[in-house]
């Protein structure tokens, strides 16, 4: 296995399932050090377990994201087991689809909360310790839907907020270009990942998400493994002249639009 990573620090937000666990256990597998985190303790040490079962290259870190406070933790926890920060995936996220009309103020709230705020101070904090170290990267997840609406899915709060996160991921190219920092971002379509399960049964999943596979004009839904894929690229030295993009990984969707 090609070590790119070898002796980098990465920190991974919503790193105990789906594409934040898929991303983590690679960069651990291609030579890196990474801290996981999410609000839930128990996911969090399975997802260890799985990432580095000798345990010596990952740390957890258990809080919400919403909170400024978590990024500070998740920083000094990389900082004190590794020495530092080299790469941010900023990717916790959430997402439930409800129709504009019914959206309350509390969900709008946990949609700009965790996926704007979180990732605002997250990469705030992460880029506070790059320039330590003389430079760094972060790749944050976007969305799809921040790109285009899509009538099947209604998803107002979370598409306005990640669109925050494009916008963000422009702003700060600029900005961190000087401490060569770079910052890039993934747009997925419809990736199979475990965050289906918050909002339908199981049956429900299993029902649905077929039903997605020819919304993308390559003909199936996307895999964890497909975002860990761009992410990992997004990070290495091959993407050195690249920042301030947002790449859709969306099996063709964009291409019709």
């Amino acid at each position: 296995m090609n070590k790119r990573f070898e002796n980098k620090v990465v920190i991974v937000t919503g790193g105990a399932s789906g594409m934040g666990l898929e991303v983590a256990r690679r960069f651990v597998a291609e030579g890196a050090k990474v801290v996981i985190g999410g609000r839930d303790e128990a996911k969090l040490w399975e997802a260890a377990k799985l990432i580095d079962p000798q345990g010596a290259n990952v740390r957890t870190v258990a809080g919400d994201i919403a909170k400024p406070q978590t990024a500070k933790e998740l920083v000094s926890m990389a900082t004190e087991s590794f020495g530092g920060v080299d790469i941010l995936i900023n990717n916790a996220g959430i997402f439930n689809p409800k129709p504009f009309l019914e959206l309350s103020e509390a969900e709008y709230d946990k949609f700009v909360d965790i996926i704007l705020k979180g990732k605002f101070f997250m990469a705030q904090e992460a880029a506070k310790a790059m320039q330590k170290r003389g430079g760094g990267a972060i790749v944050q997840t976007g969305s799809l839907w921040a790109l285009q609406a899509i009538a099947a899915t209604p998803s107002s709060a979370y598409s306005a907020a990640n669109a925050g996160v494009h916008a963000l991921t422009h702003n700060l190219a600029i900005e961190l270009a000087s401490s060569n920092i770079r910052i890039n971002t993934v747009a997925p379509a419809v990736i199979e990942t475990p965050i289906y399960g918050t909002f339908m049964s199981e049956e429900q999943v299993k029902d649905t998400l077929p039903t997605f596979n020819n919304f993308h004009p390559i003909g199936r839904n996307g895999q964890p493994k497909d975002v860990a894929e761009a992410m990992l690229f997004l990070a290495s030295e091959a993407a050195s002249f690249i920042t301030g993009t947002v790449l859709p990984v969306d099996g063709g969707v964009m291409a019709g639009h």
